[in-house]
């Protein structure tokens, strides 16, 4: 049979993300098998992350522990703001200099998981097995309080509503109105949940306010209270049975959503609470399998953060020095949403603070993200394909160049790559990316005078040769992150399309 020579077109690759779970035989193009280090951005690309730029400048409090694994900012009703967080069983403020806060006479502090949240010009840390403390007005001087030793804590209808304690873990405390100190006096009081469980015992994990319902996530069931505004008579509305949350830190609301992770993965609770109906979708479908695997092995607290700036939620997975990315700008076909991974990089908590700014904790104490590299320290951009037939399974495929369409980078050198029939023994070629800069589209992003990314960026093509013959053919690139952004947008495979085999 003659050849046939063929230029095959991806626009934007990888623009569904990650897909790790499905069979790699009939994947759709636009799926990515690799996409390390990676964000989907605003224009549908994959994308280098931006790095973790180092804000503290001496770490020294910090000591041989793991480093920052709490971040909250508060702000006072005057607008001033402080950053707190905690880490080597201390609690800081500051984010150059981590000056330690006064706790109270005899207090001592075993760990750092601390829940942090502001209720009426004051803030609240609740972590079980400690009492908790008050700081007021963003004051440095931290008090005691009578309340119960909670692990979860939320500030919602006017109250403090408190959960998971050791030896108690079924019971609901809230505080009087307006008054996060006082849960036994006034319009205090608890809602034993033991006898609400469908299926046997189960136990508090998180507590959230959403759609003017206050949601229980247990793990194993989700209760949806209505008329939590006045506690005392307050009424079940609805139970997700056979789904909870299996960690604190991982719910977040994305404003009209709430995301948290469960035994089958990160969930979203969605509309689902207005419908009452109990389907949720699985926000990580796409990479479920893989996910849980590292979740499954995770030693330390998993933490999470969402970042309406980035249009994305990230969940914390230290022991793996894992970071799973999921875009919240839309959902696929299939529900989930568009994921990334990002390897090698070790986060232990973090924050939005009011300005959209992201502030991440570890062992170099707090970190932005911002710019392009991790204090000092290059990272490996990957994208690689699933393995493509080309709608032509039976026929051999010779390629002869691979073309991609770079922005930015300027001076990067990038390695194209390829194999064939499912293997991962990749033929690899350098190039290097060259160093003109053009303004993108030349217009600005929202009609000032700077464009898109305030300085000029590079649009290149680059061109590989390519060699071999196979059935299948996995294409990718890689590239070391050095203080520059880049992103794919396109890929053109020309191949010759030979015999049946």
């Amino acid at each position: 049979m003659a050849e046939e020579r063929r230029n095959i077109y991806t626009a934007a690759p990888g623009f569904k993300g990650l897909n790790t779970q499905d069979s790699p035989v009939t994947q759709d193009p636009s799926f990515a098998s690799v996409a390390d280090n990676a964000v989907i951005d605003k224009f549908g690309r994959v994308a280098a992350r931006k790095g973790l730029n180092v804000q503290t400048s001496d770490v020294s409090a910090l000591g041989s522990s793991r480093g920052i694994e709490a971040v909250f900012e508060f702000i006072d009703e005057s607008g001033n703001k402080t950053v707190f967080s905690a880490g080597n069983n201390k609690i800081f403020t500051g984010t150059s200099t981590l000056s330690e806060v006064t706790l109270p006479g005899g207090y001592s502090i075993s760990a750092n998981n601390w829940k942090i949240i502001s209720f009426n010009n004051e803030t609240y840390f609740f972590q079980k097995g400690h009492a908790p403390l008050k700081s007021s007005d963003g004051s440095t001087t931290l008090t005691t309080f009578t309340a119960p030793q909670a692990n979860e804590v939320v500030a919602a209808f006017g109250r403090l509503f408190v959960g998971d304690v050791t030896g108690d873990r079924h019971t609901l405390s809230f505080s009087d109105l307006l008054d996060g100190d006082d849960f036994s006096g006034g319009s205090s009081g608890t809602l034993d949940l033991f006898t609400v469980f469908p299926e046997g015992f189960d136990s508090i994990v998180a507590i959230r306010e959403f759609n003017n319902f206050l949601v229980i996530f247990c793990e194993r069931n989700i209760l949806l209270y209505t008329g939590a505004s006045s506690p005392s008579s307050m009424s079940l509305s609805d139970i997700i049975s056979g789904i909870g949350c299996i960690s604190r830190d991982s719910v977040q609301s994305i404003g009209t959503d709430i995301f948290f992770l469960s035994t089958s993965g990160i969930r979203s609770l969605g509309r689902v609470i207005q419908e009452k109906s109990n389907p949720i979708g699985n926000v990580s479908k796409n990479v479920r399998d893989s996910m849980m695997q590292s979740v499954n092995a995770e030693a330390l607290n998993i933490k999470s953060v969402y970042s309406p700036e980035n249009s994305f939620y990230l969940l914390f997975l230290p022991t793996s020095n894992e970071v799973f990315c999921f875009d919240t700008r839309g959902v696929l076909e299939d529900g989930a949403s568009r994921a990334t991974l990002w390897r090698n990089i070790t986060i232990l908590g973090g924050a939005r603070l009011d300005d959209g700014t992201l502030l991440f904790g570890n062992s170099n104490g707090l970190n932005k993200y911002d710019g392009f590299l991790d204090g000092t320290q290059t990272y490996s951009f990957k994208y690689f394909s699933n393995p493509q037939s080309y709608d032509d399974p039976a026929r051999l495929k010779m390629l002869k160049e691979l073309s991609f369409t770079i922005l930015g980078g300027s001076g990067y050198e990038v390695v194209g790559a390829w194999s064939y029939d499912y293997t991962e023994n990749f033929t690899k070629q350098a190039f290097n990316i060259r160093t003109t800069l053009i303004a993108e589209y030349g217009i600005s992003e929202y009609n000032v005078s700077t464009s898109e990314y305030s300085t000029s960026i590079v649009i290149d093509i680059a061109r590989v040769k390519a060699t071999g013959a196979g059935k299948v053919v996995t294409t990718g690139i890689e590239a070391e992150i050095n203080g520059k952004e880049l992103s794919i947008q396109e890929l053109n495979t020309e191949a010759i399309v030979g015999r049946l085999i």
